[in-house]
């Protein structure tokens, strides 16, 4: 059950060590899990993200063990976005993602991001996302 612990109305229940202020999620829209058995999640609150303050992006939590259920923010969304379809590669060295309507509700003359170029006068855009690691390990080790 998902949104803020501290608002009883969402009825919100995570792992008992989950003391991080703001590694909550909030609407979970698509799942996809990796080779060692982590469920990940990315979420898409539309127009309540301003409002819960809780970023949109992807989530993994394991789902056996002392961390079943400890729920870990890994990438965030550009302001208004929403993260969706998680996919990795065979080898887990490269977790795909589409970012989706960047800088919703805003107007093309004054945008909240201009993700993913940061140029004046472009506008932002919808991409799919590459998530590799620097040394080229597994994502998420």
């Amino acid at each position: 059950m998902a949104g803020n612990p501290k608002i009883p109305a969402h009825g919100a229940q995570y792992h008992g060590a989950q003391a991080e202020e703001g590694v909550w999620l909030a609407a979970p829209d698509n799942v996809a899990f990796d080779d060692l058995g982590r469920l990940w999640i990315s979420t898409d609150q539309g127009s309540a993200q301003a409002r819960n303050n809780i970023p949109d992006g992807m989530y993994a939590c394991d789902l056996e063990g002392d961390g079943r259920g400890l729920v870990k923010f890994f990438y965030g969304c550009p302001k208004g976005a929403e993260m969706c379809g998680p996919a990795f590669t065979p080898d887990n060295r490269t977790l795909f993602v589409a970012v989706q309507h960047p800088g919703e509700g805003s107007t093309f003359e004054a945008p909240s991001t201009r993700w993913p170029d940061f140029k004046t006068g472009v506008p932002p855009r919808p991409a799919v996302v590459a998530l590799t690691k620097k040394d080229g390990g597994p994502i998420g080790s």
